[in-house]
């Protein structure tokens, strides 16, 4: 085996891959980005020339190199990543709807994997598993047999890495939206065009802890997506449940969910920052604010913030008394530190006590590594008022 290259930290940094962060950039190496080690497994060393890993290397991204193992014999080659997928797997408890792979929490810097059945749906987010997708696609179809493989390779972040935006699948026939029933409620899936892997996964747990609050009560379901929260909380006796949702297209598809689960809800398209404003006078014993991402970037965090604590200062006014909000941020950029300030904030706006019932974050499946908060992006929070 050859000898693998090596790129080395410029002296007198606070790079936090010293700390144990995976990933290193462009301005934190001595030399220049080098074109020729794309793709490749590159050994980093510190200043002053202790080795600190091996990673993926990628001269186009500005996070250049990203670790996937401490070993200094390994290299990112299909005996690796047979090993990474396997152990990935094994850590995922059994059943057919779950994440697989969790990228560098996985050790595998750029590859998710979900499982939807029969059906894998793989993203390839770094450059390096880009070029090793049908590699992956060979041990995933060896190791799990499934029906079909799916690359959604139209993540933005894919840009990043000098890549370019497509979906298909494995076999090159389409994937048509199919009946999934997942944890008890039907739903109908578009797996090769619906938002990000298809469903949201890492949510699936928070369905039924949420609708346990739901009995005999209004319940008001914000950025509803596809409707999961509003369709297990009418399955566990609320008395009316209203789901609210800017798109069009998400509406129809929690429509459809609704009749095929023979439930009724009353489904809105709307802003849910105009509905809070149109329907300040209504009460609800339960609200649960699920938006996407406030903050892409950190410069978004300021806006992010204001967001947030507007949304949630809104549905703590319209809750009853004694009533749950159940609240939560997807962005990465807005730890949890920040994400609760801004409850309290919102709390003490709203002129109301406000305890927490329980915090909640990133199911098993989307596990999170410690050295790199990064891979925390879930973060929620059950509130009660007086």
């Amino acid at each position: 085996m050859k000898e693998l290259s090596q790129i080395t930290l410029k002296n007198g940094l606070r790079a936090r891959v010293l700390q144990g962060h995976p990933w290193v950039f462009a301005g934190e190496i001595r030399s220049k980005p080098n074109p020729k080690l794309d793709g490749d497994s590159v050994v980093l060393k510190d200043a002053r020339g202790h080795f600190l890993g091996v990673g993926i290397y990628n001269s186009r991204s500005q996070i250049v190199w990203r670790r996937f193992s401490r070993d200094t014999r390994a290299v990112f080659d299909r005996k690796f990543l047979e090993w990474a997928i396997q152990k990935a797997v094994n850590r995922r408890a059994q059943g057919p709807f779950r994440r697989l792979v969790w990228s560098e929490a996985d050790n595998l810097p750029g590859l998710v994997v979900d499982q939807f059945d029969n059906v894998l749906v793989t993203q390839a987010l770094t450059l390096a598993v880009d070029q090793r997708q049908q590699v992956i696609c060979e041990i995933l179809e060896e190791l799990l047999k499934p029906e079909a493989i799916l690359f959604r390779n139209d993540a933005p972040s894919r840009q990043h890495e000098g890549l370019p935006l497509d979906v298909r699948t494995a076999n090159g026939r389409d994937l048509p939206p199919r009946w999934f029933s997942i944890d008890g409620v039907e739903y109908t899936l578009d797996l090769q065009t619906g938002q990000k892997t298809g469903f949201y996964l890492d949510q699936r747990e928070e369905h039924a802890k949420v609708a346990a609050f739901a009995d005999g009560r209004r319940v008001l379901d914000g950025f509803s997506n596809q409707g999961s929260f509003a369709l297990h909380c009418a399955k566990a006796g609320a008395a009316s449940v209203t789901a609210v949702e800017i798109s069009e297209e998400c509406v129809g598809l929690a429509r459809k969910n609704a009749q095929r689960n023979g439930l009724e809800i009353e489904f809105v398209e709307d802003n849910m920052f105009d509905y809070f404003s149109s329907h300040r006078k209504q009460k609800y014993g339960l609200i649960i604010l699920d938006p996407p991402s406030f903050a892409r970037n950190r410069k978004a965090v300021e806006g992010a913030l204001r967001g947030y604590k507007e949304i949630n200062l809104r549905a703590l006014r319209m809750l009853e008394s004694g009533g749950t909000l159940a609240t939560y941020s997807c962005s990465r950029h807005v730890d949890r530190a920040l994400f609760m300030e801004v409850l309290r904030q919102a709390a003490a706006d709203s002129g109301r006590r406000v305890e927490v019932i329980a915090q909640t974050g990133q199911p098993p499946d989307h596990p999170v590594l410690l050295t790199m908060p990064e891979s925390e992006y879930l973060k929620g929070c059950y509130l009660r008022t007086d």
